[in-house]
């Protein structure tokens, strides 16, 4: 059984090698999972402000390339939005936590919903517009799952907020994660960032993937908690945390996001240089 762990720390690009010395070799093919928010891209005051590093943007853009190495981008955000965010040809793109997946040849896998949880989410939508969707907080409608975003509300309003948002999520039968800043509310369905990366990772190298292919998956969120529970024992994962005693089922922790420029750089160094 997978167990949550106080990660040991990885705070420099010598590091990378110095913990998992011959993990990377170019004779086995590489699966790269990413999230986006807050590892690709650091948290924005404002979603559709993110951006990708510029350094960390160019070695992604070349590792994509490299014949040994399968990329995929697995996030909260709408299929459409985090695909048109990263742009990068040759990537599987996840989005809603996996409900929704492209691969790059543009054949998909869509989790359809059950009606009733279909007329539910309308519900749940209609009502956090009516009753939260105020004092610089709104709501994002991403079709399977939403976002209520409370970043620009005043501090003393944000607890309210944010507490009613989550009982009108309950209420309409969704699960509301704490975010930065936000609350996700997922539909009740047995399907999140970790199943949707076996899905992805069976399509692509079939039911013997972990015989097939290293992998490497780096998240910040408490929903990529669900890929590195899966992929522990199987691949190596990366939780990026300030907070020193956090628990979580990743391999390490990285205390800052800009040490996703160091991880790439250590992948580069063994396949592109």
């Amino acid at each position: 059984m997978p167990e949550k762990q106080i990660a040991p720390v990885i705070s420099r690009l010598e590091e990378f090698e110095k913990n998992l010395p011959g993990y990377l070799d170019t004779h086995n093919k590489l699966a790269i999972l990413l999230d986006y928010d807050g590892t690709l891209a650091p948290i924005a005051d404002n979603p559709n402000k993110t951006k990708m590093p510029v350094e960390l943007e160019a070695i992604l853009r070349r590792l994509a390339k490299h014949p040994q190495i399968f990329m995929a981008v697995i996030s909260g955000r709408a299929l459409r939005d985090v695909h048109a965010l990263v742009n990068i040809d040759g990537v599987t793109f996840a989005g809603n936590h996996g409900l929704e997946i492209e691969y790059p040849d543009g054949s998909r896998h869509d989790f359809e919903l059950p009606g009733e949880i279909q007329r539910n989410y309308k519900a749940m939508v209609d009502e956090l517009k009516q009753s939260v969707e105020k004092h610089g907080a709104w709501v994002e409608d991403k079709r399977v799952s939403l976002t209520y975003h409370y970043r620009d509300t005043p501090k003393q309003l944000k607890d309210e907020l944010k507490h009613l948002a989550i009982d009108i999520c309950q209420r309409h039968g969704f699960r509301p994660n704490q975010a930065h800043e936000a609350i996700e509310a997922k539909p009740p369905v047995d399907w999140n960032k970790g199943e949707a990366a076996l899905h992805i990772l069976k399509t692509k190298f079939g039911d013997d993937w972990a015989q097939e292919v290293r992998v490497v998956f780096a998240g910040d969120d408490t929903t990529d908690e669900d890929a590195m529970r899966v992929l522990q024992g199987l691949g190596r994962s990366f939780r990026i945390a300030a907070d020193a005693q956090i628990q979580t089922f990743a391999d390490f922790r990285l205390p800052k996001q800009d040490l996703m420029t160091d991880l790439l750089k250590w992948i580069s160094t063994v396949y592109v240089s």
